[in-house]
């Protein structure tokens, strides 16, 4: 039968997610941490013990943890990222203009919720969660939206070829 997810949850989730506070240092990637633990062990229930759930969880979410940390070293922000995350602190008149351009050169080929999904983790540092209650759209989609933006956003020709 496997492992009671929910139960576990329930009763190891505030462990787990101090545990991936302690490693990352940031809230938004701990409760992504914390959400990406949970749904490991779904995927895996039925091959899983109940011997030990307070050291599988806590191994669980120091090895997610370190995942993610690997993967932000080998994919840092850059780029048109940057660019995204750069022209809301803009102070000189000419700069905001300037950057208000290549945002809109960078998102004008986007769907408008697609944009706004953007503009919401990027601008407004919203966790995924705040996001998807905002939108009505679920987690894995706010997800794959910002997969698919980041990817058209390193591959545009436009900004490319610009130094911001």
């Amino acid at each position: 039968m496997g492992i009671n997810v929910e139960e576990y949850y329930k009763k190891y989730g505030p462990m787990v997610l101090r545990r991936c506070r302690q490693i990352l240092k940031d809230e938004d990637k701990a409760l992504d941490a914390m959400q990406e633990v949970f749904v490991k062990l779904i995927r895996n229930r039925d091959r899983l013990t109940e011997e030990y759930p307070c050291g599988l969880l806590y191994r669980m979410a120091t090895n997610v943890c370190i995942n993610m940390i690997r993967t932000e070293k080998r994919r840092p922000l850059y780029g048109n990222e940057t660019m995204l995350q750069c022209s809301a602190y803009r102070d000189d008149s000419e700069e905001r203009f300037i950057a208000r351009s290549m945002l809109d050169g960078l998102f004008a080929d986007e769907k408008e919720s697609t944009k706004n999904i953007a503009m919401m983790r990027y601008l407004d540092k919203m966790t995924m969660g705040d996001i998807s209650r905002e939108t009505g759209l679920s987690i894995s989609g706010i997800r794959k939206r910002l997969i698919g933006f980041r990817a058209r956003a390193r591959s545009s020709e436009t900004f490319a070829s610009m130094s911001f």
